[in-house]
């Protein structure tokens, strides 16, 4: 803890929340609390798998029993913050992008660093991650995307109040664009994105090297086709002699569950409790999370943490990872309130 805040890998995603939902476990345990429903946790690990090892699978491929619920809760909204700490508005998670990853590799002939060729590998693979750069999406809007919108217009600055107001008439709207782009969520939110995040190539400090890749991580809005996110990539890169393949295998999202009133009724009475006057609304998150999986098997899950982040979220998977200590202790409450009200409904 430093200055008001939680430092470390995994503070913010998601470990606070675990941390969360087990406390109130113990502190239901111990007032004696006896619900009208179940309440299970399930803690899983294997985002970082390679995507060859996920928790949530296996618990929705071996033990659909042991899961069995009416509703699931996971990581995924929780609540914005603007740039002076004010909260704007109290989310929900209704849908979610689908992550992709991709390899581009490039191979040739090699040789001693003294004798240096036209065609070195690393700099051809370079030139085509400079191209990526210019690889932009068209902006889509969906019903969760759209409410997020409308929900929080008249709580920002007039300008970008504006810009969300002209981005629902007309999404490819340039100006209503260039302002939200500024956001790195609202940029996120409003298309499907692609980024380089790892490079690897070469295999001595003096010969030409021989093989270079680079993984291309993306977030594909709800419902668009992995295959047209890989013609962009390709396009992009215009070169041949650069292969693309994905990285790890591909991830299929049923449809998002719908947001009941039964589900949002109790997220909205928590919520008024703990940020009184703060709006709830529905959200379609910029990340993906193991909600598709369990919604597949016959669990509708939906993300609330009833954490507070700002734009840059806690830079959820930096070295530098963070989360304000008041916006977990806030959070502990909400979701204490929630959860016993999930489990009191008839």
């Amino acid at each position: 803890e430093e200055n008001g805040q939680f430092y470390g890998r995994g503070v913010s995603d998601m470990k606070s929340q675990d941390a969360i939902w087990a406390d109130n476990m113990v502190r239901y345990n111990a007032e004696g609390l006896r619900p009208r429903r179940t309440i299970k946790l399930a803690l899983t690990c294997g985002e970082e798998g390679g995507g060859f090892v996920n928790g949530a699978s296996w618990l929705a491929q071996t033990q659909r029993e042991l899961i069995d619920a009416e509703i699931g809760l996971t990581e995924g909204g929780g609540g914005d913050l603007d740039a002076q700490g004010h909260r704007l508005a109290v989310t929900v998670m209704a849908d979610e992008k689908t992550f992709s990853a991709w390899t581009l590799e490039i191979t040739g002939p090699g040789g001693h660093s003294s004798k240096p060729r036209d065609d070195n590998i690393i700099i051809a693979l370079g030139q085509a991650l400079a191209n990526l750069k210019s690889l932009s999406f068209p902006t889509e809007l969906n019903d969760n995307s759209r409410r997020y919108f409308t929900a929080l217009a008249p709580r920002v600055s007039p300008e970008v109040g504006a810009a969300m107001r002209r981005i629902l008439v007309d999404p490819q709207d340039p100006q209503a664009n260039a302002v939200l782009n500024r956001s790195v969520s609202y940029r996120a939110m409003l298309r499907t994105t692609c980024i380089p995040t790892l490079v690897e190539g070469g295999h001595a400090l003096n010969a030409q090297p021989q093989r270079a890749k680079a993984t291309i991580n993306c977030r594909t809005l709800p419902g668009s086709p992995l295959a047209a996110v890989q013609a962009a990539i390709l396009k992009a890169v215009d070169n041949p002699q650069i292969s693309l393949s994905q990285a790890v295998p591909g991830i299929v999202r049923p449809p998002a569950p719908p947001l009941s009133p039964e589900v949002l009724g109790p997220i909205q009475n928590a919520s008024n409790t703990v940020f009184p006057g703060v709006p709830v609304t529905p959200m379609q998150e910029t990340f993906g999370t193991d909600a598709g999986r369990l919604t597949a098997v016959g669990v509708p899950v939906y993300g609330f943490s009833g954490l507070f982040r700002g734009d840059d979220a806690g830079n959820i998977h930096g070295l530098n990872e963070h989360i304000a200590v008041q916006s977990v202790m806030d959070g502990r409450e909400l979701m204490y309130r929630l959860i016993k009200l999930y489990a009191e409904q008839n």
